[in-house]
This record gives structure tokens, sequence and C-alpha cells, in this order.
């Protein structure tokens, strides 16, 4: 078993709260400890004194982690819970922690105002470059047109066969089993249009003949990919998908009806400090309307 923590960040916003009851489903699941962070990015810019820290308050002297206490503290079925305040950056404190946690668990959005702009830059960034598996939980305004379907039994996962790693597809696998749930593997790949498509008019012979000999020939790309994943993992049920289509839209369309959609990090990365995440990553995080795990190679 994993004894590193599940992380999860607070900053008091109906956001964060919402974040913080899908950790601590994960943090049951795993049967792992629950870190709970809330990171003061103004109070280091607020110092009279640039660069001399003043005395920490203690955690019962915080208000957001005080009201996340009062909250648990009379919640039956608890995992262990930690909580813990720091100063500075919160992406760069978040990816710190994260080099020691199993996952990180970030709502999509904060506090209003300029809060709000930061938290969605720090999802951006932890996605980019923690260590670990991050997950991002959409806010209820993007949700709530399926939630009231309950769950679904299902996680999704995008797979390009030759460039997802095993890390991200071990970790769909993972998550499918401690759900007791069904994994959904969709594969895509681009519609072959011929210059009359494009202008209006209709795909020519080619294209029509090029479309399923490329569907079969990802079925057959995908089988492989999978195959000792489905050894090790027998009791995950999985639907294999390879269709025609932009690969964010179809994922998109496929987190209306999962209860997590797992995705790999992009891996030709600029430099280190490289926010790219893969242009269907970053717009699954963007429009999902389900929870989004994000894996690092």
């Amino acid at each position: 078993m994993n004894s590193l923590p599940v992380i999860i960040a607070v900053d008091g916003s109906d956001h964060s709260l919402k974040a913080l009851e899908w950790a601590l489903d994960a943090a049951r699941r795993r049967g792992a400890e629950l870190l709970v962070v809330h990171i003061r990015a103004d109070y280091v810019k607020a110092l009279p004194v640039p660069g001399v820290p003043p005395v920490m308050p203690s955690v019962d002297e915080v208000p957001v982690l005080t009201s996340v206490q009062e909250a648990l503290e009379s919640r039956p079925d608890m995992p262990s819970v930690r909580y813990s305040t720091l100063d500075g950056s919160p992406a760069s404190a978040l990816i710190e922690l994260a080099d020691d946690a199993q996952l990180l668990v970030l709502g999509s959005r904060g506090r209003g105002g300029f809060a709000s702009l930061l938290l969605g830059s720090v999802s951006r960034a932890c996605t980019a470059r923690a260590a670990c598996p991050v997950v991002v939980v959409p806010h209820a305004a993007r949700t709530e047109a399926v939630e009231a379907a309950g769950a679904f039994g299902r996680v999704a996962l995008g797979l390009a066969p030759e460039e997802t790693s095993d890390a991200t597809v071990e970790f769909a696998f993972e998550e499918a089993e401690r759900r007791e749930a069904g994994l959904q593997v969709v594969t895509t790949y681009p519609v072959p249009f011929s210059s009359l498509t494009l202008m209006g008019g209709y795909m020519d012979a080619t294209g029509a003949a090029e479309s399923p000999r490329m569907e079969k020939t990802l079925a057959e790309a995908q089988d492989a990919r999978l195959g000792a994943f489905t050894e090790r993992y027998p009791d995950v049920p999985v639907e294999k998908v390879v269709t025609a289509a932009d690969a964010a839209g179809r994922l998109v369309i496929a987190s209306q009806t999962a209860d997590l959609l797992v995705v790999g990090r992009h891996r030709r990365r600029v430099n280190a400090d490289s926010f790219l995440v893969g242009s269907a990553a970053n717009a699954v995080l963007l429009h999902a309307q389900c929870p989004v795990a994000v894996v690092p190679a």
C-alpha cells in the first residue's frame, strides 16, 4: 500500500470544498492520510519588512483550516487527516509538496476576484509540473447537468497507443479497480478530409477507404497496448472505443458519463518551467464535466 498522503489544497471557496469531498473519498479508497493544505499567497506580500517572516499562527488560528476542521470533525468514516498552512507561492508550494504525495487534488476555481485567477494558474502549473498525478475537480456550474445522475461506475481513459505512458494507463486501471468500475478507453484519429470536403463538398473515395484502415490499425494497436493491463486487472471490464474525432472533444463527451477522466501529461516540454500539458489535456481541463486526473510520465 502507498504510504504517501493525498493532498488537497483549500482556500475557503465552495470550489475548493467540492474538491475536498473528492479528496476525502480518494483517501478513503486508498487507505491513505489526507493532508489538507491552505497556502496564503498574500501573506508574504504584505510583510512590512521584506524577507523577515513574522511568527506564524498555529493551525487553530487559521480561519480557513479551522472551518474545514469544524466541518469534518463529526463526519463518519473519516480517513486520517492532517492540516497544514504555508505562506508563499501556491504553485511552488504545492509542486514541492507533490514530491512526497501519491495524489494532489485541486478545485478548478478559487475565491472570487484575483484569487480565482490565481487558483486557475495554480491548477495549470501543478498539472504541468507536479511529480504525482493531479486531479482537478470542476466547479459546480460545469457539472450540475450530470451530477444529478449520481455515480456512473465508469472511469474514462484517453489513450494514444504509442504515446500514452504506462503510468497513465496503470493509474486508470487502478482507479477503476478501486471503484469497482468499468474502464472506457478512448482512442481517436483525425477524419481524412479531401479538399472538396473542406470546401463543403463530399469525402472522396480515397478518404472513405482510408478511414476504416486507420480504425483497424488503431484498434489493433490499442489491443496490444492494453494487453498486459487487462491481464493484470482481470476484474476491470474494459470498453474499447476507436473513432474518427477530435481527441479533446471526444474526451469531453466521455466525461459526461464518467466519474473520472484520466489523461497523460505532455511529454515534450520546452524546459522545466514550461506549463505545457498537451492541447487535448488542456482542453479537457477547461471543459470536462467530471474530475480530470493528469498523470505525469
